[in-house]
């Protein structure tokens, strides 16, 4: 996977925790190069550079090409220093991931799991699996520096605490940092999984584009909003709470939120399965309405457009705030294939101003349900990476 910088690269570096800024794209250099890039003398880059290997942050990465001479040695960012711990809890399942400070994927689980059943039992299954990745990625309890956790309701970003989520009975206010630090010593970060979904798709999939919304549909809808290459989470970490935005021309159906009319309660997995048991079918989860419309099921086809549709009527107004280069769906129902998504595009297209829609594009996502974890895994290490984190253990 690619390694991403949520902070660019200041041109100007004060200190080893900048440096290392530059270094993380993972291009060898060597201290002529590093010299001449940021403006300082080669002594002081000798300087930086003995700091961060000293961290194990840096490492020589061989020689560079000579034009007469001894060939210059070349630094490199080293992203098998420490490892991180991505966690993504859903509805009804968990996957874990312990990645390196690059991204790259040491040992992996999935499993279902009710997050119906609790704060305790669930993050006391989430320590047990963790520990069991690690000894899988045969690294010590020690090298983890960093955990990512994403959970599936609205989350208070500087506390990490889940604030009045609706299937999640138990754990409001919760303190999740807390917990899963004491059981495995390392700081923890907690975010909406799908604020770690856009994060996700963002860093492996489409690191160019500077204005992305991704949508989850699946058991509930949201959205995760990358606005100039960076997350954002808004005043209080709420940002992106699509499904309870009013769905306009839908029944006026009771949400779980405790309001009526929104667009969860009309085009979520649930609510999609709920209407097809209604009409005979068997459908229960998302997932078992997205086999319905891969099997040819005429009504659940029709459904899940109509569904699209609706989800479509919500996007239009954020097209027009946000004017986002790419929308990506994801989550369980986005599996039913091009019915949801030529729902979606199809109002759309006809109720956003051409200028905001001339280049959008309306896509599934790439990252095969892997996005909440990818950007766990980039949430945590840019955490521990970060010009600020590097002076402080320096300090």
């Amino acid at each position: 996977m690619a390694t991403h910088v949520v902070t660019p690269f200041p041109g100007r570096v004060h200190g080893a925790g900048e440096l290392l800024q530059l270094l993380r794209d993972g291009r060898p250099r060597t201290k002529s190069e590093i010299a001449a890039q940021i403006g300082q003398a080669r002594s002081t880059v000798t300087g930086r550079l003995d700091e961060l290997m000293g961290m194990g942050l840096v490492t020589l990465a061989g020689e560079a090409s000579s034009t007469g001479g001894r060939p210059p040695a070349t630094f490199a960012f080293n992203p098998t220093a420490k490892v991180v711990l991505a966690v993504d809890l859903g509805a009804s399942h968990a996957r874990l991931a312990v990645t390196d400070l690059g991204g790259t994927t040491m040992a992996e689980d999935d499993a279902p799991l009710a997050i119906a059943d609790g704060p305790e039992p669930v993050l006391e299954w989430v320590v047990t699996r963790a520990r069991e990745l690690l000894r899988r990625a045969d690294r010590p309890l020690s090298d983890l520096t960093s955990i990512g956790v994403g959970l599936p309701g609205p989350v208070e970003h500087s506390t990490g605490r889940p604030v009045s989520p609706p299937i999640m009975p138990g754990w409001d206010g919760y303190d999740v940092p807390s917990n899963l630090e004491a059981a495995l010593g390392a700081p923890v970060l907690v975010d909406n999984d799908v604020n770690l979904m856009a994060l996700g798709e963002h860093t492996a999939v489409l690191p160019n584009e500077r204005e992305l919304l991704f949508v989850k549909v699946a058991t509930g809808i949201g959205a995760g909003i990358i606005s100039e290459g960076v997350l954002h989470r808004g005043a209080q970490g709420a940002a992106g709470d699509l499904g309870h935005i009013a769905a306009r021309d839908a029944p006026r159906l009771q949400c779980r939120c405790g309001n009526v009319g929104c667009l969860e309660a009309v085009a979520s997995g649930a609510a999609v399965a709920q209407a097809l048991r209604a009409a005979g079918l068997d459908a229960t989860t998302s997932s078992e309405v997205a086999e319905l419309v891969r099997a040819g099921e005429v009504a659940a086809s029709r459904a899940v457009r109509e569904a699209g549709r609706y989800i479509g009527g919500v996007l239009a107004g954020c097209v027009s705030l946000l004017n986002p280069s790419v929308i990506v769906i994801g989550g369980s129902l986005a599996e039913a294939g091009d019915q949801l998504l030529a729902g979606v595009r199809e109002v759309v297209t006809r109720d956003s101003l051409p200028l905001a829609t001339q280049y959008l594009r309306i896509i599934v996502s790439r990252t095969a349900g892997r996005a909440a974890v990818l950007g766990a895994s980039t949430m945590a290490a840019d955490h521990v990476l970060s010009a600020a984190a590097i002076e402080a253990r320096l300090a």
